[in-house]
């Protein structure tokens, strides 16, 4: 190979692409068109091979350092950028990607809340009318500490918080994503889990109010409860979406039909995960606070609760 012909050759690329690198490291990768984003990816990929063929043959080794300088510098601009695009897409899926697939989901949501709702109140019934029924539900080691000794049990995660809260999320998590992968039962596990995180509220929630303990529970509950049953019922939501796709595929093949409610259940899972990360912190750290007043606790829930209501319900302008 005669060398400097070869250079002389492919010198004309490596400038346009060094060109195009000064551009970027000015003005950024937006400033370049879609041609010059394309031609960008098609320099480096030659460039890649210039180098290769330059180390194998007798090439100068200050044009070899130059050449790898230049690849160095493409590499960077090339990969931070697609990393930036990244960034830049998780902020705006957050934004108002995932409240607009709330709002395309809220039947299926709803369901999940109809039926925990349900749960909540035969319990709720059950366990006024048959003291029995409680035991069926709620564990015995809670039922005494209520009644026996007028106490609540949350008191045992003072001072073992990070402990506490590490473990809230992943019981949570675990909840939740059984809940999603429930919708391959066609939505028969995750409607068990729905009704019975109700029977299991309802139960807890009539206990503490036949002990006159109502008022601190709820206390308790509020603040990381606003933010945790609705990631729940999200979860519940994403089960029946994918329940949808198996029994009622409708207009679709039932394999398109996955992927398309696959995609929605998938995109609430995205949600998920950071709502109950934060829930997962705040019942660690800020619910079983005693030295947090009651009020308080209960004015925090209700915000936080409005915020997501808000945020769920934005519309892209």
């Amino acid at each position: 190979m005669n060398i400097q012909r070869w250079i002389a050759r492919r010198e004309q690329n490596w400038q346009r692409l060094d060109a195009l690198l000064k551009q970027i490291e000015k003005k950024g990768l937006k400033s370049l068109k879609s041609a010059e984003i394309r031609e960008l990816a098609s320099l480096y990929r030659s460039l890649a091979a210039d180098l290769a063929r330059a180390r194998t043959q007798e090439v100068s080794n200050t044009l070899i350092h130059s050449l790898q300088s230049l690849i160095s510098r493409a590499y960077t601009q090339i990969y931070q950028g697609s990393r930036r695009q990244e960034w830049l897409a998780l902020v705006e899926f957050y934004r108002w990607g995932l409240p607009a697939v709330v709002q395309q989901t809220f039947a299926y949501i709803m369901a999940a809340t109809a039926l925990f709702l349900l749960g909540a109140t035969v319990a709720w019934w059950y366990a006024w009318q048959d003291p029995t029924f409680m035991s069926l539900i709620v564990p015995e080691h809670l039922i005494t500490k209520v009644r026996d000794e007028h106490k609540l049990w949350m008191g045992s995660i003072v001072g073992i918080e990070p402990l506490a809260s590490s473990g809230i999320m992943i019981n949570n998590l675990s909840v939740s994503f059984a809940a999603v992968a429930g919708g391959i039962t066609a939505g028969v596990y995750t409607t068990y889990l729905m009704i019975f995180n109700g029977l299991l509220i309802g139960a807890v929630g009539t206990l503490v109010g036949q002990n006159h303990l109502a008022y601190p529970f709820w206390a308790f509950v509020f603040p990381h409860g606003s933010i945790e049953l609705p990631a729940i019922f999200f979860a519940g939501g994403a089960g029946f979406l994918l329940a949808k796709a198996i029994l009622f595929p409708g207009k679709y093949r039932r394999i398109d039909a996955l992927k398309f409610y696959g995609s929605q259940a998938v995109q609430l899972v995205f949600g998920i995960v950071p709502m109950l990360v934060i829930a997962g912190i705040i019942e660690g750290f800020f619910s079983p606070n005693p030295s947090v007043p009651s009020p308080f606790k209960y004015l925090v829930g209700t915000g936080l609760f409005m915020l997501l209501v808000m945020y769920c319900s934005q519309k892209r302008s």
